[in-house]
């Protein structure tokens, strides 16, 4: 089994979406990690702000596999409005550069991404790295901004 952290997040109706995936992923790999949504900009197209959290849970699928009963998809823009985005930031200690795969992301540094991951497993090191994800929480430009990131009403 090898632990997993996902990035989960919609601008079109996300209550109803990011709960449906949580309840999906719930159902699949059992107990998981959630840590609160965020509101967050819409990030290379003007849209409407996105609700972002982190799911962490555990596996036994192969990192294609987990993308593939994830619903991704690759023939739509990269920036664009969605229900849902779903995206393996972390997967196990393992690092990958896999064409359209890179593991762990590169999203990892915005804020977004970061903060709710840090919410669920703050004493995470990410490969390759030697701080905490609450380390880099913490020396994050953002990290002090709380209006550039919101809590999201529950």
């Amino acid at each position: 089994m090898v632990r997993a952290y996902l990035s989960l997040g919609s601008n079109i109706e996300p209550r109803r979406y990011l709960a449906a995936a949580i309840a999906a992923l719930r159902e699949r790999f059992g107990e998981l990690s959630v840590s609160p949504a965020y509101r967050s900009s819409a990030v290379g197209f003007a849209g409407a702000d996105f609700i972002n959290l982190a799911v962490g849970l555990e596996t036994d699928l192969t990192l294609h596999a987990l993308e593939d009963r994830n619903g991704r998809r690759r023939d739509v823009p990269r920036y664009s409005a969605r229900t849902l985005d779903v995206d393996i930031v972390l997967y196990g200690d393992q690092v990958v550069h896999d064409g359209h795969l890179v593991i762990p992301r590169a999203e990892l540094q915005l804020a977004f991404v970061l903060k709710p991951l840090a919410d669920i497993a703050p004493d995470l090191v990410v490969p390759g790295e030697t701080r905490t994800l609450a380390q880099r929480w913490a020396q994050h430009a953002e990290h002090a901004a709380t209006s550039e990131m919101l809590q999201a009403e529950s």
